[in-house]
């Protein structure tokens, strides 16, 4: 039976005497287009949610909602940083990513004592940290960055999709879909593609 998502591992940090827990998730790793984004998290220790979990789980109707009340509660503090196509290409995804996350934390109101971060551990990092494969099914905080970066990181994609309407962005998100690959053959990369993403970067050679 899956584990829900709670606040276990932030009891336990707390009481091994961290007290202020940040939880770090990302955005946008996958996409051929538009930036990845970071979101750091730090919920009120009494904080509670019936449907919280990783946002890849929730309907975008649910995400919404689930964003708009985290940002509406006074004892969630929260920060998001989001890294350009010419960025990303420029460090390489991975690095792009984890260089998001931390400036994610570093930009947080006040510095964390804890970090939980989704997936791998990022070194180097500024706090101490504990990483969790599937953390944002397992922790809420991790969970709570998730949905904040997802949601965040749409809607950037909706106000580029006004920007470069012939791309269809509101649809795939800057996915690799059929219909994205073929808008790319049709109009060639535009400035938010990711150029070192070898279905773009196979395409500008072939237009050269």
């Amino acid at each position: 039976m899956e584990a829900r998502c709670s606040l276990n591992y932030e009891v336990q940090l707390r009481a091994s005497g961290f007290l202020r827990i940040a939880g770090v998730d990302e955005a946008g790793r996958g996409p051929l287009a538009g930036p990845v984004v970071a979101a750091a998290v730090v919920l009120p220790e009494d904080f509670t949610h019936t449907k919280l979990t990783d946002s890849k789980k929730l309907s975008p109707k649910m995400r919404e909602r689930i964003y708009e009340e985290l940002l509406a509660n006074p004892a969630v503090t929260h920060s998001v940083v989001a890294l350009d196509a010419p960025e990303i290409d420029r460090l390489n995804i991975l690095r792009a990513t984890h260089e998001a996350m931390r400036r994610a934390v570093l930009q947080l109101s006040q510095p964390p004592d804890h970090v939980l971060i989704d997936g791998l551990p990022v070194r180097p990092f500024p706090f101490a940290q504990t990483a969790l494969v599937g953390g944002d099914a397992l922790s809420l905080s991790i969970a709570a960055a998730s949905v904040v970066a997802k949601v965040t990181r749409d809607r950037l994609m909706l106000a580029l999709d006004a920007v470069y309407p012939q791309y269809a962005f509101a649809q795939h998100k800057g996915y690799g879909t059929e219909l994205h690959m073929a808008r790319l053959r049709e109009h060639g990369p535009s400035p938010v593609h990711r150029r070192s993403f070898g279905p773009v970067s196979q395409l500008v050679l072939a237009l050269e």
